[in-house]
Formats: C-alpha cells, structure tokens, sequence
C-alpha cells in the first residue's frame, strides 16, 4: 500500500504492527452482506489471536473512502505486520475465501 494509503488508514485507528494480519473492512449502516462479513471475520478473530479487524462506517468517513477509492460496501483492506497492503476485495467476500486469507497469515488456536 502507498504511504499515503497506509496514513489514511492510521488516521481510522488502523495499527498493522500490532497484529499478524489485520483487516480493514469499509461498511454502511443498511448494507446486509457488510453485517454478514463483519460477523464472519469477528468469528474467525474468536480463534485466530494474530487477527486484528477494525470496521469503518464509509458514510461517516467519505474522505478517506475518496483517498482509498473504495466503490463499494463491503470493501476489505488485508495488511500485514509491516502495512503492506497483501490484499483488497470489493463486495462480501465468500466464507470460503476469506478463511483461506485470514488462514494464510495467521495462527488457529485450538
């Protein structure tokens, strides 16, 4: 990710060193797969202690949606230990999918 993209996101409260992965999810208030997506990742947070989640309500921060270019909700931001962006997806990402990310950079805890 650019500097200047990683320094929106630290400006929304995003700390990527304090965690293996963590993941920025861009939401609005009447969006159901937002809810849907932010239920899936806070259940894989439950057993995946280097996983940080942070949501932003878009609406509420229009212009760092504007500096990231996010289009549409749910928009997800992946950042590794050191802010480097290791993904992004536009709309709700597929159970399936988002596990095998999350699993990819984190532990399970049994």
């Amino acid at each position: 990710m650019s500097g200047a993209g990683l320094a929106v996101l630290e400006r929304l409260g995003v700390r990527p060193a304090e965690a293996d992965l963590t993941v920025v999810q861009f939401s609005t208030a009447f969006c159901g797969p937002c809810r849907a997506t932010r239920a899936r990742v806070q259940q894989l947070q439950a057993t995946r202690p280097g996983l940080a989640y942070l949501h932003v309500d878009a609406e509420s921060h229009l212009d760092a949606v504007r500096e990231l270019d996010v289009r549409r909700t749910p928009t997800l931001f992946y950042l590794d230990r050191d802010g480097v962006l290791l993904g992004r997806s536009s709309g709700a990402p597929r159970p399936a999918e988002l596990t095998a990310v999350v699993d990819a950079h984190t532990a399970v805890r049994r």
